[in-house]
């Protein structure tokens, strides 16, 4: 006896008979209610299991063929031809009889072919679901047409936006270049692409498993709907409720797709021109990504921040570790602009501040780095700002690194040792030197542009106005909501997601 995923395979006591008993209910399904004639001629003793399609659906085929090993039986052959819809399976068990399984021509337990397009038992295939242009209701009120029509939909959404064929043009040179026999005299090239044919073969096999799982699903709800079972119709229903809600969270992660997506990030944002009005804003800014990062699980850190004279800040940087932190974070690249009755203007007339924000991947990969060699900086060393305390402002721990070909400055105060200091400089002026020569690489191949928008005064991406109305739009795609309270507590998923869509279709209608 072996325990399957849903059922429990096993000999009835006459051993004639083979029975699915559902573990739950403790009912068993006969599955040697039909026996064909032409399976049964010239065999001594032969018995013929034709199997119903709803049982067949509900056993995994990996589930079957690890059965059919562990209960020492052995496969003698598989045919399809000859049997009108059905196939044949013929097993030898473990007592010397042979024994012929009967199942729908779509399953195919041990061929070694895959299949070139997945569908179910009847041919439906997910685009032929899109095709069919069923209604797509509501969850509450959605039967199962419109939950697998909802999900259809999701998947090709995904492959396009994955960009599915030239994924498998990609996997397929990536193949070509892993059986290379001299891959491996250049490590550090074979390791970039390993992980990269790795991370693509791992995406697709990913939604084939989530289209696959769908077909099974409809198979089994139109099964159950012949043989009238309500309970496996139900069960069948909420699993395809599950997976259309989980299809929207994978329609999300098919947004990024980008090499350094899955990366941490620095974010630096810097006050513009506006004196007090403009550092007070850029406060709310890296205060706004600070709670907004923390909505998502990712740890902040402060790396460097110069106050302003009177309030706010004229420039910071904060460090956001977490999965996919850039893949967001690289769509709130470019200028905000606020517009408000100023707090420190005692006439309470209307002001427009902006603020410029940045955002640099920190790569993992060394493919990446800029050699950086010591002859090319100049380090400088001074005093702590900030509140003071003790051990505070009282030594030279701050300290500031000049890139002297490039002119990038990064500066850390934020810990108490001068070497611990110097190391956090060091990490984010080594990211904005890799930064600068990704942006130079993709001025030449038209690569990262997605992500490197220019940072100028006039790319305005966002108006926060909060006089004389309350509002927040985003300038590149329309997007807005009129709460600008909860974007500026970081609320800001709708526009990122907003963006990653709308960039992403425009790169698609550009390649076609």
């Amino acid at each position: 006896m072996k325990t399957m995923s849903s059922f429990i395979l096993k000999r009835s006591r006459t051993g004639s008979s083979l029975l699915f008993q559902n573990p739950k209910t403790k009912s068993s399904t006969l599955c040697s209610s039909q026996v064909d004639s032409s399976a049964k001629s010239n065999q001594n003793h032969t018995v013929s299991h034709s199997w119903s399609n709803s049982t067949v659906a509900k056993i995994m085929r990996r589930d079957l063929k690890d059965w059919i090993l562990a209960s020492r039986y052995c496969v003698l052959g598989e045919n399809i031809s000859g049997f009108g819809s059905n196939g044949l399976l013929r097993l030898k068990n473990p007592c010397g009889s042979t024994e012929v399984l009967l199942f729908p021509r779509g399953c195919r337990w041990f061929s070694t072919q895959a299949a070139v397009e997945p569908s179910t038992s009847d041919g439906l295939t997910v685009d032929g679901i899109v095709a069919s242009q069923w209604t797509i209701l509501d969850e509450s009120e959605g039967d199962w047409k419109s939950h697998a029509a909802a999900i259809a939909q999701s998947i090709q959404v995904i492959k396009k936006r994955l960009q599915w064929k030239n994924l498998n043009l990609r996997l397929n040179l990536l193949s070509a270049e892993l059986n290379k026999p001299n891959l491996w005299d250049d490590p550090v090239h074979a390791g970039r692409i390993s992980r990269e044919q790795g991370s693509l073969m791992g995406k697709m096999k990913e939604v084939k498993a989530f289209e696959q799982e769908l077909l099974e699903h409809i198979d089994m709800i139109k099964l159950a709907r012949e043989e009238n079972d309500t309970e496996l119709e139900l069960e069948s229903l909420e699993a395809l409720l599950t997976m259309r809600r989980k299809s929207k969270e994978k329609e999300l992660d098919a947004l990024l797709s980008g090499e350094l997506d899955p990366c941490s990030c620095y974010i630096e944002v810097q006050a513009g021109a506006g004196g007090t009005e403009s550092m007070d804003w850029a406060s709310m800014v890296l205060q706004m990504y600070k709670s907004w990062a923390q909505r998502r699980g990712y740890r902040v850190t402060l790396m460097d921040e110069m106050p302003g004279e009177i309030a706010g800040i004229k420039r910071a940087t904060i460090k956001v570790d977490g999965e996919y932190a850039f893949g967001y974070a690289k769509a709130e690249v470019g200028v905000h602009r606020l517009v408000r009755i100023s707090p420190f203007d005692s006439g309470k007339r209307r002001h427009t501040s902006f603020a410029a924000v940045a955002v640099i991947p920190i790569s993992g990969d060394s493919s990446t780095h800029v050699q950086i060699n010591e002859s090319d900086l100049r380090i400088e060393r001074f005093r702590s700002g900030g509140a003071g305390g003790q051990h505070a402002n009282t030594t030279d721990s701050a300290v500031r690194i000049i890139h002297i070909p490039t002119g990038i400055t990064a500066t850390c105060q934020n810990e108490r040792s001068q070497h611990q200091n110097k190391a956090s400089a060091m990490g984010v002026l080594q990211s904005r030197v890799n930064q600068l020569e990704i942006a130079r690489q993709a001025q030449m191949n038209a690569e990262h542009t997605q992500s490197l928008t220019d940072i100028s005064w006039g790319n305005q991406i966002r108006t926060y106005v909060l006089h004389p109305y309350r509002m927040v739009k985003d300038l590149r795609t329309n997007y807005e909501v009129s709460d600008p309270d909860s974007v500026l507590e970081g609320d800001l998923d709708g526009f990122i997601l907003s963006y990653l869509s709308a960039s992403l279709d425009k790169d698609e209608g550009g390649q076609q």
